[in-house]
């Protein structure tokens, strides 16, 4: 018999604590994150769940904003 090789797939969605633990920042922070609309969350049932590429769009538009502040 062969062996079955698992593949991980990268996760789709995650909790507000994997989130803020992605960007390195506290739970705290996240959630005025998604409080202000800076990121944006999806209700599943009674859990809210954060899209992964909701977090690369947040860092792409803050990369963009700093960028456009320098001089």
């Amino acid at each position: 018999m062969s062996e079955i090789e698992i593949i991980p797939t990268p996760r789709v969605m995650l909790s507000v604590t994997e989130a803020a633990q992605c960007l390195s920042i506290g739970r705290t922070t996240m959630y005025e994150l998604i409080h202000s609309g800076a990121i944006e969350t999806v209700h599943i049932g009674k859990l809210r769940r954060v899209p992964a590429d909701c977090l690369t769009e947040f860092v792409e538009r803050c990369r963009r904003e700093q960028r456009a502040q320098e001089p």
